[in-house]
Parts: C-alpha cells; structure tokens; sequence
C-alpha cells in the first residue's frame, strides 16, 4: 500500500480498498497484502488487519498475506487471527508467510523484542501448521479458532533457501522476483525437483513476482514508469519516503552506476501498452511455466494505478493476482 507525496495514510488505504473491489470486478484472482515496518511511504504494517478489511468490502477474490514475516509474530497467534478470517470469509483466505523482517535492523529489534524467537524459520512453520491441524483431545494449546481449518499456507522467498523449503513440505511457492529476480530461475528448478507432495499440494505450484506499469500508450507508461524508478533509486540510497511524481526524464535524477543498480533489481520489469506488457507477461510465462503472476505497481496518481490494473486484467489471462 504504498502512498504518494501528499496523500495521507487514510486515504491510501481507502484506495486499497477501492483497488481490491476493482480487482475482483476485473476478474483478478488473488489481492494479497505484504508487511512492511517503519518504511515511509508503504502503509502496510497491519497485514492481518488489512486483510480483514480488503475481504469485509469484497465478496469473492481471494484475500491474502504477501506475506505475513513469521519471524516477528508468534505463530498461535497467527493461527488465531488467520483462523478467524477463514471463518468470518469461508474459503477466501490465504496465508504467505516470508522469514525475512521486512523491515531494517533496528526495527526488528523493535518487533522481536529482544532479537528474534530463538527458533529456525521451519521449526515455527511447522508449529504453525499444527495449530490448523484437528485438535486432538488433551492438547494443551489450541488455536480458537483455527484448529481443523484449511487455509492455504505458500512459502515465500527471494532465495534458494525458501526453495528448498517450499518442496521439502509440499507447500506452493511464490518468488518475489519483483526485488529480487537473481535467483529466480535456479529457485523454480529447486522447488520443482525437490517437491515432495503433501495432503495441502499433490504437486508444485509456482507464482512468479513481476513489478508491471501498463497505460494507454507505450509512451504514457514509460513517463509513469518514472515515479517507480525514483523509488527504487531512493531506496539504494537509502532514502525512503512518499511516491513521487513523474518525470520527462531520469537522466539528471541518477548516475550511471545507479541506473544499472536499479535495472538489475527490475529485471522483470514491464512497462508499456497493453500488447507490449502482453507480450511481456508472456515471456515470463514461457520462461518460467508459472502457475500465476502477482504483479505489483507504483503510481503516483491513484487513477493511473487503477487504468494500469484494468488495461493488464485484459492481458494478463487468468494467471494474474494483484
């Protein structure tokens, strides 16, 4: 939920709202939410609770976690609260959980008071995943509600590690490919070959990550495309802060060793027309054999975010997620 200069933190999360029930009008599958901290110009660190408002203002897309930073939450309670949505929205809820903070060092501390849980990522996976499992009688701790409810559960990653860890437990697999595409590739072949199914998955499931600026002509996108651009180049500065307008042209914003920073971490980048950002998509599709694409976008108009998600809900197929 990224805001714009100007733009107040109410009113952005009204326009993700409004996002959603356009989605589900246009026939996106999936809107799923991330969790970010301490991260100005992105107002989405109440994942759960944003979750609950996309779905009681939607009636059939599904409504998940992009992801919920399992690390910095116990996992009873995010069995607890999951198991509430599903309930309050039976069978439109998902559940991606990431390990990573989503959030800078200092933050972290913040959240995990004290540094982190002591546990690896897989042995508070697995703890999670027992409290949606049927409660057995003399179990101790139990998730209520969530005990004996199916919420699909994805793994999340930017690395080989998550691939390993999505086909050791047969769970789907999203990459976020949209920051991180390095390893995209060598990721999918992991997962794929070392799935193992489970009662959740008989076999894999991959979505791919694609950042995606789509307007009426290749040369509105293009300009549009420039107030993403500046966030990336304001974030290998380190200088994080509200969306900003867009601009002629990126020349005198950044130097050449920070054009190609920013080129590198948006390698899947498409931008233009909807036949280019077709065309576009399709490539990734070959390329990877994706089961479905969540695409994510930066504008600093609000209506051009919207036309973007309409022009790409009619190439996009039925693989797409917002």
């Amino acid at each position: 939920m990224p805001y714009a200069q100007g733009m107040g933190i109410p009113q952005a999360l009204r326009n993700s709202r409004e996002l959603a029930q356009r989605a589900e009008a246009w026939g996106y599958k999936r809107y799923w939410i991330a969790e970010h901290h301490n991260l100005d110009g992105v107002a989405s660190s109440a994942t759960v609770v944003m979750m609950g408002h996309i779905a009681d203002h939607t009636k059939t897309i599904r409504v998940g976690s992009g992801g919920i930073m399992l690390p910095n939450h116990a996992p009873l309670v995010v069995a607890e609260q999951v198991g509430t949505l599903e309930s309050l929205h039976p069978g439109r809820i998902d559940l991606g959980l990431g390990r990573a903070p989503g959030t800078d060092q200092v933050t972290m501390r913040a959240l995990r008071r004290g540094g982190g849980r002591g546990e690896e990522f897989d042995v508070q996976v697995a703890e999670l995943l027992s409290y949606f499992d049927a409660a057995q009688p003399g179990q101790a701790v139990k998730a209520i509600p969530g005990a004996g409810i199916d919420v699909p559960i994805w793994i999340l990653g930017s690395s080989l590690y998550s691939a390993h860890f999505a086909a050791a437990i047969g769970r789907p697999y999203a990459f976020a490919s949209h920051f991180a595409p390095d390893d995209l590739m060598e990721a999918l072949r992991v997962y794929r070959e070392e799935f193992k199914p489970s009662a959740a998955l008989d076999k894999p499931h991959v979505m791919v990550g694609v950042p995606a600026i789509v307007a009426d002509t290749d040369d509105q996108a293009n300009f549009l495309s420039t107030s993403l651009l500046q966030r990336w180049l304001g974030m290998i500065r380190n200088r994080r802060g509200p969306t900003q307008p867009p601009v002629e042209s990126m020349a005198s914003l950044w130097s050449a060793e920070e054009q190609a920073i920013v080129a590198s971490r948006l390698t899947l980048l498409v931008v233009g027309g909807p036949q280019r950002v077709g065309e576009g998509l399709q490539e990734i599709i070959d390329a990877t054999q994706a089961d479905e694409l969540i695409v994510v976008s930066e504008f600093f108009r609000f209506e051009d975010r919207l036309r973007s998600y309409e022009l790409l809900s009619q190439c996009g197929g039925n693989r797409t997620s917002a």
